[in-house]
């Protein structure tokens, strides 16, 4: 076994999204379907690193201590990006949407729980490779499989919850981009020159430069540091109680009281720029370490059953996107580009939805209302309304009588 440190890790997730523009630039079928840098990169090295543990029995490993703080520090930029007076201009989008996506939660357990006795497995199985793993993400995943074990003694649940997290990761970052295309044929797109007259805001534009300066950049990452702290401590005084939230929900929570006290105070106006560039680059850096640490092994090892029912989720989500979410945000450009960031968080994490989004936005033009609701919905609205769902499917007399 090969161990990096942490330095090694950092350079390896530099390269990785190095090679994923090399890729995305010189590859023809990576562009036309807006398969992101950092997801091309990092299946790419996730891949050969399978290939050299089957071939060579050599696995290498990496220090990912760095990945928990890139993703707090993204979550914590959405929150210092969003002012009141946007989500209240968008507050009628971002309803509609979230009923969109609370729509699919129900969707995604109630197939998984049917499946999984079709199959002839234990419902709860299904339940943990629905709306827990899929939209819940590998932190969702791993708390409800620790409960799935304990209390309701399904067997290596907390491993299935992985893989399924796993697998979802890498589903969402390959089937935005073609979803997204396949909706685009049928609108009219603003075109990239569209976005030079605005300045790019949020995660808007990833490749387009920022003016900043250094005085400003320390100030910003002085909101975010305090994000960040403020937050965790947060987190653990919640902890145990009914207001139980993961740590990014917490953290993105104290960035949105921060962005908007301040201002209201008159006492500090928040720097979009500094901010969106500090969110890009934790973001980018997040997924390549996610992706290029991700074991593959581990989804080779899936029984056929729950192969069949993570494939039917994730064909569900496909499905979804074109059929309910983009024909209810509208059926215009936005809500392809909505459909290809709910494919993201749908069956991946926030982190994939957004980079789905920047990729097709970079190739057919803004998008402002997207890279508005996306982030507060998936990130923030979907954790809350995950846990309600999956209690209520829970409280299911059938489900209790399995568990």
């Amino acid at each position: 076994m090969l161990q990096l440190d942490f330095y090694s890790t950092l350079v390896a997730a530099s390269l990785v999204l190095l090679l994923g523009r090399w890729l995305v630039a010189r590859i023809g079928f990576l562009r036309v379907y807006s398969i992101p840098e950092p997801v091309a990169g990092g299946l790419l090295v996730a891949a050969l690193l399978l290939a050299l543990r089957a071939l060579a029995d050599v696995e290498v490993r990496f220090d990912t201590s760095l990945q928990t703080p890139l993703m707090l520090a993204f979550f914590a930029t959405i929150g210092l990006n969003a002012d009141f007076a946007s989500l209240k201009r968008g507050g009628r989008v971002l309803g509609i949407f979230l009923l969109v996506v609370t729509a699919l939660l129900v969707v995604q357990n109630a197939m998984g729980i049917a499946l999984a006795k079709a199959l002839g497995l234990d419902p709860l199985m299904g339940l943990l490779a629905g709306s827990i793993t899929l939209s819940g993400g590998h932190g969702t995943g791993a708390a409800w499989g620790a409960v799935f074990s304990e209390k309701y003694g399904v067997a290596s649940a907390s491993e299935l919850a992985i893989a399924s997290a796993t697998f979802g990761l890498v589903l969402g970052g390959l089937i935005g981009g073609p979803v997204a295309r396949l909706l685009i044929k049928r609108v009219q797109v603003p075109g990239v020159e569209h976005s030079q007259p605005r300045r790019p805001k949020g995660f808007e534009r990833p490749d387009q430069e920022r003016m900043i300066t250094s005085f400003s950049f320390i100030e910003t990452l002085a909101l975010l540091a305090i994000s960040l702290q403020v937050g965790t401590c947060l987190s653990g005084v919640i902890q145990g109680t009914a207001f139980e939230l993961p740590t990014f929900v917490c953290v993105l929570f104290v960035g949105v009281v921060l962005r908007n006290g301040l201002s209201a105070l008159g006492w500090h106006q928040v720097f979009e720029r500094e901010v969106s560039l500090l969110g890009n680059v934790s973001l980018s850096l997040f997924l390549a370490i996610a992706l290029m640490s991700l074991k593959l092994w581990d989804l080779a090892a899936l029984a056929l059953p729950i192969v069949i029912l993570l494939a039917a989720q994730a064909l569900l989500m496909a499905l979804f996107a074109i059929f309910v979410t983009f024909r209810v945000m509208g059926s215009n450009y936005d809500a392809a580009v909505l459909a290809a960031g709910h494919c993201g968080f749908g069956l991946g994490a926030t982190p994939t939805a957004i980079a789905n989004m920047q990729t097709v936005t970079q190739r057919f033009g803004p998008s402002q209302i997207a890279f508005l609701v996306v982030p507060m919905v998936g990130a923030f609205f979907i954790d809350i309304t995950n846990a309600v769902v999956i209690k209520l499917f829970l409280a299911l007399p059938f489900l209790g009588a399995a568990g």
